[in-house]
C-alpha cells in the first residue's frame, strides 16, 4: 500500500515561491513594524524564533532590525534561499522543534502557518511546543485567516500567470474537517502539469485562544490586520499575540 506524502512536504518548493512571490519583505516590514509596537514595548528580546519561516523575509526583516533571529521550517528548497542570503536556518518539524526549552523569548507564526495537520492533536502539538521553547514572560505570535471573510471571499477557480507559466486553482471548504482545501496545477508549455495540494483547518477565534490557553499561553490582545486595528468578525486577519506566564 503507497501512502500518499502530506501535501506540506510536497508543495513548499519553487513553484511555491513563484506563487506566492508578491508575499516579499515590504510586508514584512509591515509585519515587523507591527512586532516592534506590540510586542517590543519592554525588554528587548535575547532570541527571535520565526516559526516556519520560509524563504526568510521575515527572517532577513528583523536581523537588519538588531534581532537576534533565527528561521526555522520543514522544507529544505526554502531554508536553501536563507542560505543563499546568509540567513540563520534550522530544519524542523513544528510538532517537533530541535531545540532545548526556553530558548526564546519571541516565537512569531506568521501567514497562515498553523493549522496544516490532519489531526487536532498533531496541530496542538505546535502550541505545546511553542509553550515549551519560550522563556518564562516571552512573546508569540500567530497570525491566521479569518474565517469570515476567508469563506465569503472563496475563489472556487481562478488562473494566475507566473514566469512562463501559469497555475490553474481550485478551492473548497470542507465543512466537516474546518479546512479551506486548494489544488494547484501548475503548467508550462511543453511540459506535463504538475499538481499539488493545499490544506488549511480553519480557525474561529474562541478555538484558538482555548486552545492557547490549554497549552500554558495567555493571550493578551486580537488583532485584525498589521496596522493594529481591534480585531473584529469581518476584518482581514485574525493575529493573535500574548504571552507564557512568568
Amino acid at each position: 500500500m503507497i501512502v500518499p506524502m502530506a501535501w506540506y512536504k510536497e508543495w513548499f518548493g519553487e513553484e511555491y515561491l513563484e506563487l506566492y512571490s508578491h508575499r516579499d519583505e515590504s510586508e514584512a516590514e509591515v509585519h515587523a513594524d507591527f512586532v516592534e509596537r506590540h510586542l517590543g514595548n519592554e525588554t528587548r528580546p535575547g532570541a527571535v524564533l520565526d516559526l516556519a519561516c520560509g524563504a526568510g523575509r521575515h527572517t532577513a526583516v528583523l536581523r537588519r532590525r538588531g534581532y537576534r533571529t533565527l528561521g526555522v521550517d520543514l522544507s529544505l528548497t526554502l531554508l536553501a534561499r536563507m542560505h543563499a542570503q546568509g540567513l540563520p536556518r534550522v530544519a524542523g518539524d513544528m510538532r517537533r522543534l530541535p531545540f532545548q526549552a526556553e530558548s526564546f523569548d519571541w516565537v512569531l507564526n506568521f501567514f497562515t502557518s498553523f493549522g496544516y495537520f490532519e489531526t487536532e492533536r498533531e496541530n496542538f502539538l505546535v502550541l505545546e511546543e511553542i509553550v515549551r521553547v519560550l522563556a518564562p514572560g516571552g512573546w508569540f505570535l500567530i497570525d491566521l485567516m479569518n474565517p469570515g471573510p476567508a469563506l465569503a471571499n472563496l475563489k472556487l477557480h481562478e488562473v494566475q500567470a507566473m514566469d512562463g507559466q501559469e497555475a490553474a486553482i481550485e478551492r473548497w471548504y470542507d465543512d466537516k474537517s474546518h479546512r479551506i482545501n486548494k489544488r494547484i496545477a501548475v503548467n508550462a508549455p511543453g511540459e506535463p502539469s504538475r499538481t499539488f495540494l493545499e490544506s488549511v483547518r480553519v480557525y474561529q477565534p474562541e478555538e484558538v485562544t482555548i486552545g492557547l490557553r490549554w497549552a500554558g499561553l495567555e493571550v493578551e490582545a486580537l488583532f485584525g490586520n498589521f496596522q493594529g486595528e481591534p480585531y473584529e468578525r469581518d476584518s482581514e486577519r485574525l493575529i493573535l499575540i500574548g504571552r507564557k506566564p512568568s
